[in-house]
């Protein structure tokens, strides 16, 4: 079995792929970092809801897709920006506005995994970790 490299990409991959197959929710192995990503995904309406599921060991997310009326996603895209290969780190003056403010971004900070919107109200910068629209 191949380690994951890349854990934040692998969610992201995993969220893409339950997208387009049109399936109802998707199960993720969990880690702290991807509980916060999924809470501020539910905060923000991109989806419905997610269950922290302990199994005994790891445990794991199942995360609860949105679509709307005509079966179309919420989320109709997720980009991953600080990669294991090369951080990006970034001010809170610098902190991109995804898609016109129709997106969000997510930043760990040192505050806690913040959007974009909250890590400029709060003055606090950090690493850049993924663009959702």
């Amino acid at each position: 079995m191949s380690k994951v490299t890349d854990p934040i990409a692998d969610l992201l991959t995993r969220i893409r792929n339950a997208l387009h197959a049109k399936h109802p929710h998707v199960d993720v192995p969990a880690s702290g970092l991807k509980r916060e990503i999924t809470k501020i995904l539910a905060d923000e309406g991109y989806v419905r809801n997610y269950l922290n599921v302990d199994d005994g060991t790891q445990g794991f997310l199942r995360i609860f897709l949105k679509y709307d009326r005509d079966g179309n996603s919420t989320i109709t895209g997720l980009k991953r920006v600080s990669k294991p290969g090369l951080r990006q780190y970034v001010g809170y003056r610098e902190v991109p506005r995804v898609r016109n403010n129709l997106g969000i971004a997510v930043l760990s900070t040192p505050k806690g995994v913040l959007t974009g919107q909250r890590a400029r109200h709060e003055k606090v910068g950090g690493e850049l970790l993924l663009f959702v629209w």
